[in-house]
């Protein structure tokens, strides 16, 4: 029985590894080992080429976390605090995002992720959360997780799938969605009023601002059930099978099982851009 197939965009930055400081098309193992645990096999999605014309080989896809959204696409000039911006990295999830909508295909926005899914359906975003909100909670110090609650809206799909009414989440974003796009819904909100999550009603399409790949691997149940949930979804998309028991990430990571609250389930349903001034968070 094979594992459904799921596409995770990725980061094409500049890297240090063994020998080698070279331009890398790279992503947080976090992301692979959540796929890997909850039952699915994780295929990395450089943004260059015409990634979009996959869609048709995937059972599902993750729109991965990364550097800011150039704010021309949604008629704004950039904020000071907006950096890290790659054009050729927006044009391939914009159309990676717009190809897996039109096919039903499930799919998970992470952080950046959850923004572009927004942007693409003609929402807004606030630049800068510290000049919004007037603190920096969400995005504390470089490379440091914010640990704010989230309280998850009744009756949605984030509800079913993590069986949480409110949980603390690992956060790392300085923007957040300001106006929604057409026909999302707020599915989570912070104590701030910051949207931390939205989806589409039908089927399986949800944007998440946190990132729960770092809260899976936390063994944070919340987190781990959306990974499991995302992935049954995608293996509803298999011919001839549909979603099976799910296994935990702490499983997936070190083959052990842990007792832990069982989630709602759900059914099937490179041309490199001017780097920007950095940002405080970008992740």
């Amino acid at each position: 029985m094979r594992r459904p197939v799921i596409g995770i965009t990725c980061y094409t930055e500049r890297a240090r590894f063994t020998a080698w400081d070279v331009p890398a098309s790279l992503l947080p193992r976090s992301y692979v080992d959540a796929v890997t645990a909850a039952g699915g096999q994780p295929v990395i999605l450089p943004p260059t080429g015409e990634p979009a014309g996959l869609i048709g080989v995937l059972d599902g896809l993750i729109v991965a976390g990364g550097g800011d959204i150039d704010p021309a696409r949604y008629g704004r000039e950039p904020h000071a605090a907006t950096g890290y911006v790659r054009d050729f990295r927006d044009a391939a999830e914009f159309a990676l995002t717009g190809a897996a909508l039109a096919a039903g295909l499930p799919f998970l926005g992470i952080c950046r992720g959850m923004q572009v899914l927004n942007v693409h359906l003609g929402g807004t975003l606030h630049q800068h959360l510290p000049d919004h909100l007037g603190h920096t909670g969400h995005a504390p110090a470089p490379g440091e997780y914010g640990r704010l609650a989230v309280d998850v809206r009744p009756g949605t799909l984030l509800a079913a799938v993590t069986g949480a009414a409110s949980f603390t989440p690992a956060h790392y974003h300085h923007q957040a969605a300001e106006r929604l796009g057409a026909g999302l819904v707020a599915a989570a909100t912070a104590g701030d009023g910051c949207v931390e999550a939205v989806e589409l009603p039908g089927g399986f399409t949800l944007g998440v601002q946190w990132h729960p790949e770092v809260g899976a691997a936390m063994g944070v149940d919340a987190d781990t059930g959306l990974f499991a949930a995302f992935v049954d979804a995608a293996r509803g998309r298999i011919p001839h099978l549909g979603p099976i028991g799910r296994v935990s990430c702490a499983q997936g990571a070190r083959g052990e099982r842990h007792a832990r609250p069982r989630p709602g389930r759900v059914g099937r349903s490179g041309r490199p851009g001017r780097p920007r001034p950095r940002a405080r968070a970008s992740a």
